[in-house]
């Protein structure tokens, strides 16, 4: 059994690591700069990845992933936080890049090839479910130390009352783009997708699903996380920050590199006089759930069980 079981993942890693090999060459062929390795495929097997959304998808998936997959295979055993991080990506980049296709305008370019992407969608949901259901690799804090963080107040815990600010900040901004994908009848969305983010309304589709999968799924996951920062004792605050940091880094990275492109349309990409601005807001809501996973692998003590009184007691009769 457990010979089988390493055969199986060896061979999960050289399938997911030869896409990842494929991917980088297809974005380097779309970009010109190398020549004749992919042009076949992508004509004949999948032509929507000629799109600016599926060109900065495959540089992500070329080196983020295959980086990811590197480490994972590195550090064999403690791998459990890193592999999160990749699965959660992997299940980003897949759950928009199949609607997307779906629904926008290469609907008609289906080919036998695109079925390929469903089993890059089940195996790392497969895989996360795995990894969620191991034990956790729990850092080992003396229960005083533990007991003393979870004991302060909200104004006593500065890097946590802004870390719950900019959550509430990105949570506004899922909700605002997410009406303005959903094509919101207001002034301010209007406003907003012909002169800020015109790549919204691009009929490639891409944008529009992301935007309502992170309404409808990251959502949620950061208004749990707005609790986690907050309640002591919450140990999935260590996996949960981590599924939603590598969720949404794939998804803000493909989505503001097409947005900026030169295979988008001029009359998509982000105007100049809002360049800045866009980029920053777009940049910001990218960090934030990187710098909450950061802060909850360095500083775990508030996220952690407190120990019963007894069973604290019994330990230091026995030592």
């Amino acid at each position: 059994m457990i010979i089988f079981c390493v055969f199986v993942s060896i061979s999960v890693f050289a399938v997911f690591s030869f896409t990842s090999v494929t991917d980088l060459l297809a974005a380097l062929e779309q970009d010109g700069h190398i020549k004749g390795f992919m042009a076949f495929y992508i004509n004949k097997g999948e032509p929507y990845l000629n799109t600016a959304y599926c060109i900065m998808m495959n540089y992500w998936n070329g080196v983020v992933h295959f980086v990811l997959l590197l480490m994972i295979v590195h550090c064999m055993t403690p791998y459990r936080s890193i592999a999160l991080v990749w699965a959660s990506s992997m299940i980003a980049t897949q759950i928009v890049f199949i609607p997307g296709i779906v629904i926008g305008k290469h609907a008609k370019s289906i080919y036998p090839a695109f079925w390929r992407n469903i089993l890059f969608l089940v195996l790392p949901i497969w895989a996360a479910a795995k990894l969620y259901n191991r034990p956790r690799e729990l850092p080992i804090i003396p229960a005083d130390k533990v007991e003393e963080e979870q004991k302060k107040g909200p104004l006593s815990r500065p890097k946590e009352l802004l870390l719950t600010l900019c959550l509430l900040g990105a949570m506004a901004f899922i909700v605002f783009r997410g009406f303005v994908a959903l094509e919101c009848a207001l002034d301010i969305c209007f406003t907003y997708i012909y002169q800020f983010e015109p790549y919204l309304k691009d009929n490639v589709a891409f944008s529009k699903v992301m935007m309502l999968v992170i309404l409808f799924y990251a959502l949620p996951m950061i208004m749990a996380c707005v609790y986690g920062l907050n309640i002591p004792g919450c140990t999935w605050m260590l996996d949960w920050t981590l599924l939603l940091a590598g969720a949404i880094a794939q998804t803000q990275w493909a989505h503001i590199g097409a947005s900026v492109h030169s295979r988008t349309s001029f009359t998509y990409r982000i105007p100049k006089d809002e360049w800045r601005l866009v980029m920053t807001l777009n940049v910001l809501f990218m960090a934030v759930p990187l710098l909450l996973a950061l802060h909850v692998y360095r500083q775990p003590a508030f996220f952690m069980k407190t120990v019963p009184p007894g069973q604290a007691n019994n330990d230091k009769k026995r030592k």
